[in-house]
């Protein structure tokens, strides 16, 4: 392990945060850690990490701050409280996912102050987290891309996909296959168990072809065994379903099938809302009454 000179601010120490922070010091990163819930923080010392529990002192002498909060309201509230104490030039990484035009926000707002800002949401979940094998799409300049470059490669796989704001457009590209497919495999699956067939069985004769997806292997799953513990849960891939939503409607494209898969999250969001989001599942067995895959009991957060 090599030290790194630059001192990280870590802003977010959640499910996602923790392990994120622990490849950094892994990397030999010095990292501050802050978090709303001060305890989340603390944990992390033992591996290495600067817990503070005050922002501007967290952020005070971080050549970049990393961002991992729940939405864009939430990280706009941390830059609005950080910006007074941050050094000349500071780049802001915001790993969250956020809106098209938060992102492009944040840019403006830290470049009126002379700071840089890359938007550079994530896929791979806790697992991909914990492996530093998340996909990471950046938005930004290139030079900024390539000074985030060692820290997000610790974390991960970066790509650069443009200028500010389209991290997030390739992130809600990202959920809108997510989304989509893992509808798609429960509705295989129950056509499946309806039609006579063994569900666990068909899932094996198809992986290989075309259908094969890493949602089919992982969250196909999950539904045979009817675990629906999160993972990524409802209520976040609902989010991530109306800002697909939203970046569609600031583009002027129609986008019929996630606006049907928003629905069937929306069917869900009262009565499963923590449930991972392969509980697209339970929302298709509420429409069709009687007709369950397995026999297994639910697990349920």
């Amino acid at each position: 392990m090599v030290a790194h000179p630059q001192r990280i601010a870590f802003l977010g120490i959640g499910l996602m945060g923790e392990p994120m922070v622990s490849r950094l010091l892994a990397a030999g990163f010095k990292v501050t850690a802050w978090n709303r819930t001060a305890g989340k923080a603390s944990a992390l010392a033992a591996a290495g990490a600067d817990p503070d529990d005050v922002l501007p002192h967290a952020v005070a002498d971080a050549d970049m701050v990393v961002s991992m909060l729940s939405a864009g309201d939430a990280v706009g509230g941390v830059i609005d409280a950080a910006l007074d104490a941050l050094r000349p030039a500071t780049l802001w990484i915001d790993m969250s996912s956020t809106r098209q035009d938060e992102a492009q926000a944040f840019h403006a707002l830290l470049a009126s102050r002379g700071h840089r800002f890359i938007d550079a949401p994530v896929s791979g979940g806790v697992g991909g987290a914990q492996a530093g094998s998340l996909a990471i799409m950046a938005g930004g300049s290139a030079a900024d891309f390539e000074a985030a470059r060692p820290l997000l490669e610790a974390m991960g796989k970066p790509r650069l996909v443009g200028p500010a704001g389209s991290g997030q457009v390739a992130k809600l590209c990202n959920q809108l296959i997510v989304g989509g497919t893992i509808n798609i495999v429960a509705e295989a699956l129950l056509l499946a168990q309806a039609a006579g067939a063994d569900p666990a069985a068909v899932r094996e004769a198809i992986r290989g072809g075309f259908a094969e997806s890493r949602v089919l292997e992982v969250h196909g799953q999950r539904m045979l065994e009817r675990n629906f513990l999160p993972g990524g849960q409802v209520l976040t891939q609902l989010k991530d379903q109306h800002n697909i939503l939203a970046a569609a409607a600031a583009a002027g494209v129609a986008l019929p099938v996630t606006s049907l898969v928003t629905q069937r999250y929306e069917s869900i969001k009262d009565v499963y809302p923590r449930a991972d989001h392969s509980a697209a599942l339970l929302a298709l067995e509420r429409l069709n009454d009687g007709v369950r895959v397995g026999t297994q009991a639910d697990k349920l957060p």
